[in-house]
């Protein structure tokens, strides 16, 4: 052969290589139409392998399980064919879809009952220590007069109920006074009355009148004291000064007790009621915990952060806890019975929250859930779910993927089976927990009554002196103060409640 080649021109040789090659070419294609052909027979759309089943339904794209056809032939959606949906398919679609064993086994799916339960969410935010605002006091001269002393006062200084902040000078006291003491020789006592009503009207306090009477002697000069313990958050007075009756001389605001202001989320805020307690830690004090109550969530949250700003306020006889200072707070919202599943079991696809629930046949299909708080792993359902039904914690990702290919619908919570047995077993469960706690009376009002009670663990509430209402005065008669009780309450939306006291001998 390769003589024969070699004996060959090169214009042979280019003829011969054409027509070698046009022949395989020709085979070629021959080929590829009988395997096209003996495909069409075996895939073809009248074969046995696309019609299976008895009796089709439709054909749908498995990319868009959604779009339903009459005849089968290529998706207009995908480069591929149309698939057929049995009768027998839709039926078991109907009661969910359907996962290998295998596949559960080797994805880890797993599940969990549906079950009433305690929520006990916490709240943890940060906040700042602030001057007790409620406690303020301006301090205002009576008279005008010349400034004598200010007892080297600064602002921010710290000072005790009854210090001494100014020495005022007043003339025009003193003109008053010496007719006052003539009166008084004279024994006038008509007059005398009349002088002192308008020694009064000039500013003179009652006690002031009476120091002169019994001295008989003019006092121009007065001292004007701190009326409240405090710092000075504001000073206007300085020696020499000339001031006016009703000048502002300072302003003393209180710190004992003092105030812990706390940004909570806007989407917790639904969880924080005013008379709940609170703990917080300092920075400065790590090692200890302080313990309080709400006294007010303020009206309006704050644009940039959306937080609502908690006031608490934190007993602090000694000082030791100061304006401005950073504090950790940990807010305990009342707690209640609800329907629970693990929270990693909840999918939010934007639109609804959705719960992957297991079928007694062993296949799954998706509900759909209106979801309220979340705490330690656990999420309260509202409405859409009933106590025992099983979901999928784990894998649920896979089985909702499955069932939006398989064109599955997602159960509305109207459809929820026991929706009013379980609405009536939540109704029942919305009784208040009944707490107990042993304590010491401290006083008693016609409706309420304060206690120094111990810790109430199921609260994580520490010992602490506090307020209870009652229902009325017949509950605590045959009562006093020292009387060391036993008693229970309830936690309400306006505060904690006595249920039930009685007397203890320990």
């Amino acid at each position: 052969m390769g003589d024969a080649w070699d004996k060959l021109s090169p214009r042979q040789k280019s003829w011969t290589m054409a027509a070698t090659v046009a022949l395989i070419s020709a085979i070629a294609g021959y080929g590829i139409s009988q395997l096209g052909e003996g495909g069409s027979e075996a895939n073809g759309t009248g074969g046995a392998s696309s019609t299976q089943c008895e009796n089709v339904l439709y054909w749908y794209d498995p990319m868009v399980p959604g779009q339903r056809f009459d005849e089968p032939g290529k998706s207009p959606f995908m480069d591929m064919e149309l698939v057929p949906k049995c009768a027998g398919e839709e039926a078991g679609a109907s009661s969910g879809v359907s996962i290998d064993p295998t596949l559960v086994q080797n994805f880890g799916i797993q599940t969990a009952e549906a079950e009433y339960g305690v929520l006990q969410p916490e709240v943890t935010v940060t906040g700042v220590l602030a001057y007790n605002g409620r406690d303020v006091a301006i301090v205002q001269p009576r008279a005008g007069g010349f400034v004598q002393r200010t007892y080297g006062r600064a602002p921010d200084d710290v000072i005790g109920r009854g210090a001494p902040l100014v020495d005022i000078l007043v003339p025009e006291w003193g003109g008053a006074q010496q007719e006052y003491l003539a009166v008084l020789n004279s024994g006038d006592e008509a007059l005398a009355r009349a002088m002192r009503e308008r020694m009064r009207l000039l500013g003179m306090s009652p006690g002031l009148i009476s120091s002169v009477g019994r001295s008989r002697r003019a006092q121009s000069t007065i001292t004007v004291t701190a009326p409240i313990g405090g710092a000075i958050t504001s000073l206007g007075v300085r020696p020499g000064m000339t001031v006016m009756a009703g000048q502002m001389l300072a302003e003393i605001t209180g710190f004992s007790p003092i105030w812990l202001e706390a940004a909570v989320p806007e989407t917790q805020i639904a969880n924080v009621r005013v008379g709940q307690p609170v703990n917080a830690t300092l920075t400065a004090y790590p090692d200890e915990r302080f313990v309080g109550r709400i006294i007010a969530v303020l009206p309006s949250a704050q644009d940039a952060s959306r937080t609502v700003t908690v006031r608490a306020q934190l007993p602090n006889p000694g000082g030791k806890l100061k304006p401005g200072m950073f504090a950790r707070v940990s807010l305990t919202p009342d707690t209640r019975r609800a329907l629970l599943v693990p929270s990693e079991a909840v999918i939010r696809t934007g639109r609804r929250t959705i719960v992957m629930l297991r079928q007694d046949k062993g296949g799954f299909t998706p509900a759909e859930v209106r979801i309220g708080r979340e705490a330690a792993g656990r999420t309260e359902v509202l409405a859409g779910l009933a106590p025992g039904e099983k979901v999928v914690t784990s894998g649920q990702f896979l089985i909702d993927s499955e069932a939006s290919l398989s064109g599955l619908d997602v159960r509305s919570i109207e459809e929820a089976p026991g929706k009013d047995a379980g609405a009536q077993q939540g109704a029942d469960d919305k009784k208040p927990a009944t707490f107990s706690a042993t304590g010491t009376i401290e006083k008693i009002a016609a409706r309420s009554v304060t206690l120094k009670h111990g810790p109430v663990p199921q609260l994580d509430w520490p010992a602490m002196t506090m307020a209870f209402s009652t229902s009325g005065a017949a509950q605590l008669r045959g009562f006093k103060r020292g009387d060391r009780v036993k008693f229970t309450f309830i936690q309400k939306d306006s505060g904690a409640q006595i249920v039930s006291i009685r007397k203890s001998s320990q």
